[in-house]
């Protein structure tokens, strides 16, 4: 009987199971953190951390196995997709490996960063770090799924994680609030994405996205007419899966309560929400792009290119007026996300390659933006008032400089990396040609210095005089945060510098 179960499983994970094993080994080492933490004393709770990374490393050195796969695959045939499998409802391919590689770097640094805040909070960590785990099984489901079915459950894994991680400070009001505030994001998303997906199937009798694209390409060259689609159902269909996913990524007009969520959730969180949960947004609407919308691309640029102009205006004109420090940057990662869209308009292979390289550097310097604050918190500074960080540079002159560094990042200036993010995206809009776009772009750019210019120099600036020194606390920089901060300079940095290798991987993700 057990020998067996042993054969099922080891013919399993030589078949299509492959192709979710860096999935199936985060929610083992998840359900592992979950059983054994109940043993752990006070003192020893710093293991479900290190089973955390552990799972990440493990999963990470699968994708690259995945990769050597793919390798070979095209070696023998270059235009093979990837790996398809379990009934053609998974698909591994470049596009897949470059986002999870991200995600799985977003959930590193979180649980490095968060380490020493749980400590200092006193929460119960072995549920969240098994959280973040589930989460990103969700992120990696939702972009491997090429069949609407694996998508939905990739949606809900990571939505419902992070609606627990969301309000997992109990007893806090705000933090209850900002748990119900994201529920209603989830609910509003998954309610519209899975209208879209009905009306798809009710149209082609098909749950898989690889044909549906086959059958609207098939009608586009039989000269069916594309008045938004082949008729209003088929274009309602497509409006609704471009809404769901707006309400992912934060883009106005449905970013609603995306600040409020940001402004009251814990720091590691708010974090996490605004570098991988809106990474696995981008990802979800580039494929749906790839299977659904390509072939009346002519059509919807004018959709791209409304949302992006209006996500850059209202992101930057709110930013301006914030004093909230999570809340500023809340409005700055709408006006990042109108940014990024941008090289969806572009529609062309340099603007491709600019969003992956943006979304890709974007995860790092966020991470070092809240991680910054998380440290702030957890030495007992409210950090919530830009008047809250008057005399970093005092009390922690390497605190004030990473925060600088990550706000120069996120503001485009040279040599960071956002700057040739930004300069990428603008390069090809003016490529493809829409130079007004790219003018307008460069202006907002511009503006987003001015507010994160003031989150740096309130950070640099000294403390009030009303303020006694004794109530200015001493900060202290854990070991992993050490690590993930340093990662996230570094990237910030060195892909500014040297972007060669980092363009490398942004073009292998479209396969270019």
């Amino acid at each position: 009987m057990i020998h067996t179960l042993i054969n099922v499983v080891r013919g399993f994970l030589g078949g299509d199971g492959a192709l979710i094993l860096p999935e199936m080994e985060l929610v083992l080492f998840a359900c592992g953190i979950l059983l054994i933490d109940r043993w752990l004393s006070a003192n020893e709770k710093h293991w479900n951390a290190m089973l955390a990374l552990a799972g990440t490393a493990f999963s990470g050195f699968t994708l690259y196995v995945q990769h050597g796969k793919i390798q070979a695959l095209r070696d023998v045939n270059p235009e093979s997709p990837g790996l398809l499998g379990l009934h053609q409802s998974v698909l591994v391919d470049p596009f897949f490996l470059f986002f999870a590689a991200l995600f799985l770097a977003a959930t590193a640094l979180i649980i490095l960063l968060s380490v020493r805040y749980l400590e200092t909070e006193q929460e119960r960590r072995g549920a969240y770090y098994a959280l973040l785990l589930f989460a990103c099984v969700g992120m990696m489901l939702m972009v491997s799924g090429v069949d609407v079915l694996v998508v939905l459950l990739g949606l809900e894994t990571l939505g419902l994680s992070c609606f627990l991680l969301t309000g997992f400070a109990q007893g806090e009001q705000r933090i209850k609030n900002a748990a119900r505030s994201y529920a209603f994001l989830l609910a509003c998303s998954s309610f519209v994405l899975a209208g879209g997906f009905l009306l798809l199937y009710r149209l082609y009798q098909t749950t898989n996205l690889g044909r549906m694209g086959a059958i609207l390409e098939v009608r586009l060259n039989n000269g069916v007419a594309f008045g938004g689609l082949t008729a209003w159902p088929s274009a309602l269909a497509l409006c609704l899966l471009a809404a769901g996913t707006f309400f992912l990524i934060d883009a106005v007009p449905l970013h609603w309560f995306a600040p409020a969520v940001c402004e009251s959730a814990p720091a590691p969180i708010a974090g996490y929400l605004g570098m991988a949960a809106k990474t696995a947004g981008f990802a979800l609407l580039l494929r749906f792009f790839s299977f659904l919308f390509l072939f009346a691309h002519e059509r919807w640029i004018h959709v791209w290119g409304g949302v992006a102009i209006v996500s850059l205006l209202w992101g930057n004109i709110a930013a301006m007026r914030r004093t909230n420090v999570k809340r500023l940057l809340a409005y700055g990662g709408i006006a990042q996300t109108g940014f990024i869209l941008l090289g969806l308009v572009a529609g062309n292979e340099a603007g491709f390659s600019g969003m992956m390289y943006y979304l890709g550097v974007n995860v790092f310097m966020t991470a070092g933006a809240f991680g910054i604050l998380i440290v702030l918190q957890q030495c007992g500074s409210a950090a919530t008032e830009l008047r809250d960080l008057d005399g970093l540079f005092w009390r922690s002159p390497v605190a004030a400089l990473l925060l600088l560094v990550f706000m120069m990042t996120l503001a485009g200036i040279p040599p960071t990396a956002g700057f040739l993010a930004k300069y990428f995206i603008v390069k090809a809009l003016l490529a493809a040609p829409h130079p007004e776009l790219a003018a307008f772009a460069v202006v907002n750019a511009l503006l987003s210095v001015y507010y994160y210019g003031r989150v740096a120099s309130h950070a640099l600036k000294k403390a009030r005089a009303d303020v006694p020194a004794v109530e200015a606390p001493t900060l202290t920089i854990s070991s992993g945060q050490t690590i993930a901060l340093t990662a996230a300079v570094f990237v910030s940095l060195a892909a500014g510098l040297y972007p060669e290798p980092f363009l490398r991987l942004a073009r292998y993700a479209f396969g270019q």
